[in-house]
C-alpha cells in the first residue's frame, strides 16, 4: 500500500508535421479531470484525469477549422485543491497546421 499510486501511458502531444503544410494561425484547447473523494491523502477516485491532455490537444485542433495539427506546442498544467478531491487543467497552445498536398 505504501508505493501504490495512479499512473497513466506517456502521451506525445506534438506529432512530426507532414512535408507541406500550411499554418493557420493560433491555436488553444484545455483538457481537466479530478482526482478524489475521499481524504487528502487517500484520493483514489480519478474522473477524466488521464486523457486531459488528449482532449485538450483536440479541442485545440477544434479552435481553428481545417486544423489537422499542431507545431511549436505549449503545454501547461494547472491544479486545484478542492477540499475532496483535487481539479486538473491542461491548456496546450500551439501553430494550428493543415497538410498541403
Amino acid at each position: 500500500m505504501l508505493f501504490s499510486g495512479c499512473s497513466s501511458h506517456q502521451v506525445s502531444i506534438e506529432k512530426a508535421p507532414p512535408a507541406k503544410y500550411e499554418k493557420l494561425g493560433e491555436a488553444k484547447g484545455e483538457g481537466s479531470g479530478s482526482l478524489g473523494l475521499a481524504a487528502t491523502a487517500y484520493y483514489f477516485i480519478p474522473m477524466g484525469l488521464n486523457s486531459r491532455s488528449e482532449r485538450a490537444y483536440e479541442n485545440a485542433l477544434e479552435s481553428v477549422p481545417g486544423a489537422t495539427g499542431l507545431m511549436n506546442v505549449t503545454y501547461q498544467e494547472d491544479w486545484m485543491w478542492w477540499i475532496l478531491g483535487t481539479a486538473r487543467t491542461v491548456k496546450i497552445s500551439g501553430d494550428a497546421i493543415k497538410e498541403v498536398k
